[in-house]
């Protein structure tokens, strides 16, 4: 069997815990049944040897196989990753979502996408980066009562994703830290509204708003001190036409939202102002998990 996930963009600015967005960069796992464990890596983290002596994935699967079977099996694991790590892309939600999947399929249990997300949650208390992995497209969510409760937007395929991936990660951990211990009620009331106008203009697909609605007052200054080259990346992204220009997730990756005719030009803009980090142009993701046998 295949299971697949997408990488996912989260906060979008105000959103925060709150709106994400899934992109056509995917992690894959190959899984067969095997007279005992093995694990192998290709792309992001391939050179990293602790993923195989301890890997998030293998624990996952494991504890929701032997829920399901009530015993241990034994498979090989093939990982063909193309998400960064740590680069605020959603690779741990990734991984927590495809290792769920990949627990019930091989145990037999269908499983739909609602549930999967539901126990993603217990593991990633947050639905902004769990949500598009699962579902696909752009996400606002909620969690009450321990359940997320989400609604889903396709996105168009004249839009595309310009994405810059920094040569330094921010810890997510580390970046929380940084954050205000509360917030004054105009800020917090400026957060409400635009995360509320930029929800609107997506399923309103009134894109020319989106650089007022992607504004944000709670997270994204403060992290972005961690890395200042940042705030120059999201004004040259605002200086050529980009729809929306927000930290992904808490950093250290920037997403850009054009339209399909103006994201070449700003990636080649991106690659003379910062030939360090890598820029590229994404499709948007509407699929979210798959699954294949």
């Amino acid at each position: 069997m295949i299971i697949s996930v997408p990488a996912t963009s989260a906060n979008l600015g105000p959103g925060f815990d709150t709106l994400g967005l899934s992109l056509s960069l995917r992690n894959r796992v190959h899984i067969q049944p095997s007279r005992f464990t093995s694990v192998s890596i290709k792309g992001e983290g391939a050179n990293n040897p602790r993923l195989k002596g301890n890997n998030l994935f293998i624990n996952i699967f494991n504890d929701h196989y032997r829920h399901l079977t009530g015993k241990k099996g034994t498979f090989r694991f093939r990982f063909y990753n193309q998400i960064p790590m740590s680069r605020g892309l959603g690779s741990s939600s990734a991984v927590i979502v495809s290792a769920i999947a990949s627990a019930y399929s091989a145990a037999g249990v269908n499983i739909s996408k609602r549930k999967l997300l539901n126990l993603a949650l217990y593991y990633e208390h947050h639905p902004d980066n769990i949500t598009p992995a699962v579902m696909g497209g752009f996400n606002a969510a909620v969690v009450e009562n321990r359940k997320v409760y989400s609604l889903r937007k396709r996105i168009p395929g004249y839009l595309k994703a310009v994405v810059v991936i920094p040569d330094k990660p921010i810890s997510t951990a580390h970046s929380r830290t940084t954050l205000p211990k509360s917030y004054r009620k105009e800020d917090a009331i400026y957060n409400l509204s635009h995360a509320s106008l930029l929800t609107a203009c997506f399923f309103n697909e009134s894109w020319e708003l989106l650089r007022i609605a992607a504004r944000d007052r709670f997270h994204q200054t403060a992290r972005m001190k961690n890395l200042p080259e940042l705030f120059d990346v999201q004004k040259l992204a605002i200086e050529n036409n980009a729809l929306m220009s927000t930290l992904s997730g808490s950093g250290s990756t920037f997403f850009n939202m054009t339209y399909k005719d103006d994201a070449q030009a700003l990636v080649e803009k991106y690659k003379a102002r910062f030939p360090n980090f890598r820029s590229a142009v994404f499709d948007f993701d509407n699929d979210g998990v798959l699954f294949r046998d």
